[in-house]
């Protein structure tokens, strides 16, 4: 039987458990009964409520808050297969709605094109090729010969302009071009095949002679030949250093008498084609010395046939020895430029005749006040070029020698260009001897006048 004890505390009375299962109540008053204390200790023990206010005086612990949610959602939660068949509704609905709003309409005439990773792909009626890299890399390859085409215009462009400020500098600056002359250049230039200017002195009006009488067209034929073959031929002298003296006012007189006329060129070569270029707008430019025969047919022919070459250097090549002992011909007094005693010089064409293209030409029109000159103009010539993306033609043709060497290559039917003496550095004698030479060797007297340049430009490229 349970021990029941009273205890007072406080001005109140409960019921405690002293471990005997006795209870005391501190109220003075009022006494719980054993059956109310034991209904009240059971339902502490059960908790069913779902609040945890319930209970005054104590909150729920997590294993009675645990099962207090477990019952909640047992009550709450929908079954498996009712949420599993609201999911996959849910995803058919949306896949069927996404479809509907993406769909790209038919369209049998258009053509789209996008790029990744260097593949094309192209889309033609709906239908999609995929191309390969090969595709790719020919239209990469030509978009890089596009643009080598677009610069190499740009630079020719330049080097025209370049060529045209210079052209009008030397025009309006030299005090030796007549107003004439100013007033052609003041026009459009016509295009000329090839201008050769032969190399002459004051005291050679004999030679000047000589070739008029041989290869030289005169007079009408002279206008003929420039007019139908593009071809300029002009004696090149200088004036004298004593302006109006005997020799300026002989060479007046001789070029009244003749058609040719004839330029102040103080440093020959230099001046010569930076001149020539500013008069003329040809192909190609040649210098020839005076006691040289030449056959223009076959020099026309042979220029001809490099016409779409951009930058030509053409002559008999050679690379002779660098002189440096004073007083022997040829002497060149730089001679320590080109290295130890006994060297050669670079590779540069023999002074008798050479020929040169317009871009040649013009740089050296630009570039005419820092060219350096040598004591030699081959050498010169050759030393201006060097560093330059130039094509040297070394051909024969141009340095054959006197009959019979020359005579023999013409009956063969190889017709040389240029004919004189090696020893003499020209024809010896030139002015006894050319027109033995002109008969022997010379071309056919129509040959001139019916070779047609652009047709030999064809059929050699």
């Amino acid at each position: 039987m349970a021990m029941e004890t009273w205890i007072h505390h406080q001005g109140k009375g409960a019921w405690v458990d002293n471990g005997d299962d006795g209870m005391v109540d501190d109220d003075d008053d009022d006494m719980v009964h054993p059956h109310e204390w034991l209904a009240k200790k059971l339902a502490r023990s059960q908790i069913s409520s779902f609040s945890v206010c319930e209970g005054i005086g104590r909150t729920l612990k997590g294993r009675d808050l645990s099962k207090s949610r477990g019952e909640f959602a047992s009550k709450q939660v929908l079954s498996k297969n009712l949420a599993f068949l609201l999911c996959f509704a849910s995803f058919c609905a949306g896949m069927f709605f996404t479809n509907r709003m993406w769909m790209v309409p038919e369209a049998n005439d258009i053509r789209w094109t996008s790029r990744t990773e260097g593949k094309q792909f192209v889309d033609c009626d709906l239908n999609v090729v995929l191309k390969n890299e090969a595709n790719s890399s020919r239209s990469i390859s030509g978009s890089k010969h596009s643009i080598e085409t677009v610069d190499k215009a740009i630079s020719d462009l330049e080097i025209k302009l370049m060529g045209a400020r210079a052209e009008r500098e030397t025009i309006m600056k030299d005090p030796m071009i007549s107003e004439g002359v100013k007033n052609i250049e003041s026009t459009s230039k016509r295009k000329y095949f090839m201008v050769i200017g032969i190399n002459t002195a004051f005291s050679s009006r004999k030679r000047r002679d000589s070739v008029r009488a041989t290869w030289m067209p005169q007079a009408e034929k002279r206008k003929k030949l420039e007019e139908e073959k593009g071809i300029v031929i002009r004696f090149v002298i200088g004036h004298s250093s004593t302006s109006g003296g005997i020799l300026d006012k002989a060479i007046e007189a001789e070029e009244k008498q003749h058609v040719e006329g004839y330029l102040e060129l103080s440093a020959k070569t230099k001046t010569y084609f930076a001149t020539a270029v500013s008069l003329w707008d040809a192909e190609f430019y040649i210098k020839v010395d005076d006691d040289v025969h030449v056959n223009l047919a076959t020099l026309g022919m042979t220029l001809a046939g490099h016409r779409t070459k951009p930058r030509v250097y053409m002559g008999c090549m050679k690379s002779g020895p660098v002189l440096a002992r004073k007083g022997v011909k040829y002497h060149e007094p730089e001679y320590w430029k080109f290295g130890e005693v006994g060297n050669r010089y670079f590779r540069h064409a023999t002074g008798q005749l050479y020929a040169i293209s317009k871009d040649l030409a013009t740089y050296i029109m630009i570039n005419q006040n820092v060219l350096h000159k040598y004591a030699n103009e081959d050498v010169s010539l050759g030393a201006w070029f060097i560093g330059l993306d130039v094509e040297h033609v070394d051909d024969r043709r141009l340095c054959c020698g006197t009959p019979p060497d020359c005579e023999w290559k013409a009956q063969a039917g190889n017709i040389c260009v240029a004919s004189f003496d090696w020893r003499c550095s020209g024809i010896c004698r030139s002015m006894e001897r050319i027109l033995e030479v002109h008969e022997r060797c010379g071309e056919d007297k129509n040959a001139l006048w019916s070779t047609n340049f652009m047709q030999t430009t064809k059929s050699s490229s």
